[in-house]
């Protein structure tokens, strides 16, 4: 398919889109939010058309956009006192309001449900494409299924180009995300997805509303999406998302750690302190984030990083919006940085006898974050699970179970290998371990204590204070790792052949508590926790 690139300047390009529109074509179009995917909202093989082009799953419903409060009363079966009042104060603008269906709206629009979504965009574009088609418009964002929103015309053939009957250029949005969505199907109203118009605003209009889960956290198992956006993984670039709480300083030192290419996503003036940056927007301005946070998701892939790394934006007004997006473009991943109690490292050689040591940790009152039982629970995470198929093959994983076993066994036969392993479990690993550390600070510890055999090759050592490390004879450690794995003793050599000599270890630490005598072990402890903590 050839798409036709159309100027929104040049005289005639609204009337083309809108007979394209009108012959059942679906074209992209400007609004003052994102660039849409507009299609008839009453031809159901026009509205297919979108699901196509986009990749788009058939559960996710759209958005009908109008010119003009009379377009909506044969699409709705009532029309709420509430939306009177919205449409007065917002519209046309980057509101979509959630009414009860007719039936002359088809459930292709509307993924089954019986209510259907309804804005009236601002952008004259737009207003005019829909006057001149005389159709009210099915428009979700103009790209590629799961990839951040367009806000360009360039943004949308990239994605699209060839798969699309026509992209009309309009401009950047002003907006820059899309449309608050609120639903009057419930009273009080609940907003389903954050945008351009804040819940503050909303209450201002309508007194008291609900905010839905979905905002804040992935929709429960079985659950419905009510609105576009609330999908688990959604506006997210090719790259690995992790959005990052905490100063600037505690952002930068966590960068600085990183064993990876990283790109930081970061504020206005703060990308020059790292190698690889993308700014999205002025500190504390949300609506200058809004405006350019799709385009600066966008960019992250040019860089060629694999992983990105956005610092945490504000979630009051327009700001929520914003986080909300990052939010699933990370598909959830968080991090927060701000801790409350002191944390240090603990780190060794396998047998070592780390476990012993830690304990006598805990005993002193130190919350433990056991990095070995964190990782058990990383590789439950369906994207770490597919990244070490990708790397060991997929038969490592049969039945819904991971071998475990077999996944050492090819892991630890060459330190190449155990690279490939640190790769794909690291970052959910270090994820894990900063949630436990807040555990910690709930159940009230005086200080965290971060279990780690390869802290050095992660990212842990940027929140340490100091690093315990824990020696033990050679000979000692083969008879503890075959006693407590069960494993023979070539497989003991291999994985130990896998570690860093005992050197580099202490030469990295700041701390050395040799473990060939249990109670001796104890007492460096004690004599650790006193000098530290008391």
């Amino acid at each position: 398919m050839n798409t036709l690139h159309l100027k929104a300047e040049e005289p005639g390009a609204a009337g083309t889109a809108a007979k394209l529109l009108r012959e059942g074509r679906v074209v992209a179009i400007p609004t003052e939010t994102v660039y849409g995917l507009a299609a008839n909202a009453l031809d159901p093989e026009a509205v297919k058309r979108i699901f196509e082009a986009k990749g788009r799953p058939q559960d996710n419903p759209l958005i009908v956009h109008v010119a003009s409060l009379e377009e909506i009363e044969p699409l709705v079966s009532e029309i709420p006192e509430a939306l009177c009042r919205l449409a007065e104060k917002f519209w046309p603008g980057p509101l979509t309001v959630i009414m009860k269906k007719s039936a002359l709206v088809p459930d292709v629009v509307t993924a089954g449900l019986d209510t259907v979504a309804i804005r009236m965009p601002s952008h004259p574009v737009a207003r005019q494409i829909i006057k001149e088609s005389a159709l009210p418009l099915a428009a979700p964002s103009a790209n590629a299924s799961g990839m951040p929103s367009p806000t360009s015309a360039l943004h949308v053939i990239n994605d699209l180009d060839g798969r699309i009957d026509a992209v009309i250029d309009g401009g950047e949005c002003e907006v820059g995300v899309e449309s608050t969505v609120i639903s009057l199907v419930k009273n009080p109203p609940v907003l389903l997805r954050p945008g351009g118009i804040s819940p503050e605003q909303l209450e201002e209009v309508l007194g008291k509303i609900e905010i839905s889960h979905a905002v804040f956290e992935k929709l429960d198992a079985g659950e419905k999406p009510l609105s576009p956006g609330m999908k688990y993984k959604h506006y997210s670039p090719k790259a690995k998302v992790t959005l990052i709480k905490g100063e600037f300083e505690k952002f930068k030192a966590f960068l600085e750690a990183q064993k990876y290419e990283t790109c930081a996503v970061c504020f206005e003036g703060e990308g020059k302190y790292f190698g690889t940056a993308v700014e999205y927007g002025r500190q504390g301005d949300c609506a200058d984030q809004a405006e350019h946070i799709f385009a600066a998701l966008r960019k992250v892939d040019e860089t060629g990083c694999e992983y990105a790394f956005v610092r945490f934006p504000d979630t009051e007004g327009v700001g929520l919006a914003v986080y909300n997006r990052l939010l699933r473009s990370a598909a959830f991943r968080v991090i927060d940085l701000d801790f409350t109690i002191p944390v240090y490292g603990l780190t060794g050689q396998t047998g070592a006898g780390k476990s012993t040591v830690a304990k006598a940790f805990a005993e002193n009152g130190f919350y433990i974050a056991d990095t070995d039982i964190l990782a058990r629970e990383a590789v439950k995470n369906p994207g770490v699970i597919a990244e070490l198929c990708g790397y060991f093959g997929a038969d490592i994983y049969e039945g819904g179970e991971l071998n475990r076993r077999e996944l050492a066994k090819r892991a630890f036969a060459s330190p190449e290998k155990t690279a490939l392993l640190n790769k794909a479990t690291h970052p959910e690993i270090t994820r894990l371990t900063f949630e436990a550390i807040h555990e910690g600070e709930k159940a009230g510890a005086k200080a965290a204590l971060i279990d780690a055999p390869v802290i050095f090759e992660s990212a842990l050592t940027c929140v340490c204070k100091k690093i315990v490390c824990v020696t033990a004879p050679i000979e000692e450690r083969i008879k503890r790792i075959a006693l407590r794995d069960g494993i023979t003793p070539e497989e003991t050599k291999a994985r130990m052949s896998a570690q860093k000599d005992e050197e580099y270890y202490v030469s990295h630490s700041d701390v050395i508590i040799e473990n060939t005598d249990i109670e001796a072990a104890r007492e460096a402890v004690i004599k650790f926790v006193k000098e530290e903590i008391q």
